[in-house]
């Protein structure tokens, strides 16, 4: 990239070019200011924030800019406008990590805000997926297989540029007392009266991979593991290693178990950290430390929360840090990550790689070349990496790197025909809308565009039909082509989330019995063996990375359902809430927006004032007989014949809220009044009402009464 943007910069036939490097990490953003610098490259900007991008480009500043996407964010697309900010066509972009947030809101602003320019992407993994594709993006027609140039992992290794790397399978095999989960399982949803829908989805989230990997008989066996290895085989060779596990709860975990066993000079953490605070008396509180500390069995002590906070805010703190894992002579040993790290981090002490976390394609390949830097110090000379994989994630390997340029083309070409199907798909959206104001936002454009959708039945054809054209739009996505049809896009797509539910049913129930069924499963989860009897695989310049027919056979076959399913007849219904909608309230509108909102909100000050007589009183808030709950009763029996239908939408949806969540403690609990707060919220913001402060406040004291 430097010496491309050096001699971009000095090509005459380019008059004076602007050269963007754009990268999307700040740590990226940092290595390449710094490598830039040290070239003493003249006319160089290092952007400071969003607003000077913004500057830069309407003011035309030449020279190279170095910026991050994220300072795209506050561009706002002129549908109008088809010059951007600036429509000259010698500017170029190299964009880093291509693979990367190209194809969302970000890439979309960049590419509006530079209609002219020309885009370079630079990658180790590119992408060939439809809703996500580096060679759509960046790749010529002209170009033989749509890139510039590409250097292989096998050259490299040819060049003696990388070492090769030796995945070596330690699978560690599960026991798991399912009769006992069942029996206790089933217990569980009959103490808390679970219906059927809410049972499923708490069922839902507790088989997830992530609850059995961190079971701590598992996590013991591995930490163990881990350190026999490592002063076994990796401590003698005078190097280092990462360890790569499931997500934060389990660097949290591992740290303490390897600690212990290592030294806790010789372990450390690096991931990102929830900077959102929920203070105690000391004002030292924040939800993660909480959260781990109320649901972790772990001596978790403050004042290593704080060190990881400050590794994750405080640039200079990470880059002190990771230069003591660098240097031999320092104690550090391992560094235990789950997201950060794993691209982009240059560290050629690293020899060895323990590996507890799937990782697939793009992001798999980025993870194993940590091991494959050249190293070589006090006599120490690195020949090999090293992947110890714990879950068998090599499997994944050879089709990640079979790299086949027909079918990219075909991806490709494929997506190229979406453009002629979005035009007529947008228009059987909008027909759903006849003589409906689009101008309208929020909660009046909602209240007129429901009139439309007077049944379920509509609704789901309408949720079908925008479905398809959603998929078409992600997969065509960033393009000029979509331009002329953002606006009704973004307008169709409020109506859509107005109209499907909100989803948040399981997420409520977790909060409530999540913990308790985790801690169920983990008493029930144990570790048999780990099993070091499995072929190992080392990727040399030999290693064949071709796909067999029958592999072809089904690449193709996958290919054509991936690119024809999403124009079939769209299902909206694996997307419904597991937890029943309540009965839908259909009235047609008669009562002004106004006058509607001020009754809702005194129907919620009612609801609040009858669960509190309940509950003196002795009455029952819930029963089975009637379950329905305080606000849809009173909306019931009281409704104007005039209310809007979308104000008894608004009231089942918060119904909905108190029926996943009538569990008594709730409110003392840490992750509980969090979830709550994010429903609701949620919920408000399908019916355009997110900014009224007053309905959320009046709507939550009712929830919080109502268990």
């Amino acid at each position: 990239m430097l010496y491309a943007a050096k001699m971009l910069r000095a090509d005459n036939d380019l008059k004076n070019p602007t050269v963007l490097i754009v990268v999307d990490r700040r740590d990226l953003d940092s290595q390449i200011s710094e490598t830039f610098g040290g070239a003493d490259v003249k006319n160089l900007i290092k952007v400071q924030s969003c607003k000077k991008l913004g500057e830069h480009i309407e003011q035309d500043s030449r020279g190279i800019l170095i910026t991050t996407i994220f300072k795209f964010k506050d561009v706002e697309i002129d549908e109008h406008n088809l010059a951007g900010l600036n429509n000259r066509d010698n500017i170029i972009v190299l964009v880093d990590e291509a693979h990367r947030t190209q194809e969302g809101g970000l890439g979309e602003k960049m590419r509006w805000a530079l209609p002219n320019a020309h885009f370079y992407g630079l990658t180790g993994t590119p992408i060939s997926g439809i809703e996500r594709n580096t060679f759509k993006l960046f790749g010529a027609n002209e170009d033989p297989g749509r890139y510039m140039n590409r250097y292989s992992y096998k050259q490299s290794i040819r060049d003696g540029a990388t070492n090769p790397v030796k995945f070596e399978p330690r699978l560690a095999e599960l026991r798991v007392d399912r009769e006992a989960i069942n029996e206790e399982f089933e217990q569980l949803v009959k103490n808390n009266n679970l219906d059927d829908d809410e049972k499923a989805a708490l069922s839902k989230r507790a088989g997830k991979l992530a609850v059995m990997l961190k079971a701590p008989k598992r996590m013991e066996a591995i930490s163990a593991d881990i350190a026999e290895h490592f002063t076994s085989h990796v401590q003698p060779k005078k190097m280092k290693a990462m360890v790569v596990v499931y997500d934060r709860d389990a660097c949290v975990q591992m740290y303490y178990l390897l600690g212990d066993k290592l030294g806790f000079d010789a372990v450390e953490v690096v991931m990102n950290i929830d900077q959102a605070p929920v203070k105690d008396e000391n004002g030292k509180l924040n939800k993660d430390w909480s959260r781990w500390k109320e649901e972790l069995d772990l001596p978790i002590k403050h004042t290593d929360f704080e060190r990881w906070q400050k590794f994750d805010d405080d640039e200079q703190a990470q880059k002190n840090l990771l230069e003591a894992y660098k240097d031999p002579k320092q104690p550090l040993q391992l560094l235990i990550v789950t997201a950060k790290l794993l691209t982009g981090f240059d560290a050629p002490i690293c020899y060895c790689m323990y590996l507890d976390k799937p990782l697939r394609d793009h992001t798999l390949l980025q993870a194993m070349c940590r091991t494959n830097r050249l190293y070589e110090a006090d006599g120490v000379v690195k020949r090999m990496g090293l992947i110890i994989d714990y879950l068998g994630v090599f499997e994944n390997l050879r089709t990640a790197l079979a790299y086949n340029p027909e079918e990219i083309d075909g991806i490709v070409e494929g997506i190229e025909k979406f453009k002629e199907l979005l035009p007529e798909q947008l228009k059987l959206c909008l027909a759903f809308f006849p003589n409906v104001d689009r101008t309208l936002t929020g909660f009046d454009g909602i209240l007129a565009a429901q009139e439309c959708l007077p049944d379920n039945k509509s609704r789901d054809e309408f949720a079908a039909a925008f479905g398809v054209l959603a998929k078409l739009w992600s997969a065509i996505n960033p393009d000029p082509f979509l331009t002329p049809y953002r606006q009704d896009y973004k307008w169709l797509a409020q109506i859509y989330e107005s109209v499907r539910p909100v989803g948040q049913t399981g997420a409520l129930v977790w909060a409530a019995l999540g913990p308790e069924t985790i801690k169920m499963i983990h008493e029930h989860t144990d570790i048999s063996r780990i099993r070091d009897d499995i072929d190992e695989l080392i990727m040399d310049e030999h290693a064949i990375f071709t796909l067999t027919e029958k592999e072809q056979e089904k690449r193709a076959r996958r290919l054509e359902i991936d690119l024809m399913g999403r124009l079939r007849g769209h299902d909206e219904a694996v997307f419904v809430e597991l937890g029943e909608r309540l009965e839908k309230l259909r009235r047609e509108y008669e009562a002004g927006v106004i006058k509607a909102l001020d009754w809702l909100k005194g129907l919620l000050d009612a609801a609040k004032d009858t669960v509190q007589a309940e509950r003196e009183t002795g009455d029952p808030v819930v029963t089975e007989a009637d379950n329905k709950q305080a606000l849809t009763k009173l909306f019931l029996e009281t409704r104007p014949e005039t209310t809007p239908k979308l104000i008894g939408d608004v009231v089942e949806q918060i119904d909905k809220i108190v029926n996943a969540t009538r569990f008594e403690g709730w409110q003392k609990s840490n992750s509980g009044p969090r979830e709550i707060q994010k429903a609701l919220m949620l919920t408000l913001a399908q019916f355009g009402l997110s900014k009224d402060k007053d309905l959320f406040e009046k709507a939550y004291a009712y929830i919080e009464e109502h268990y």
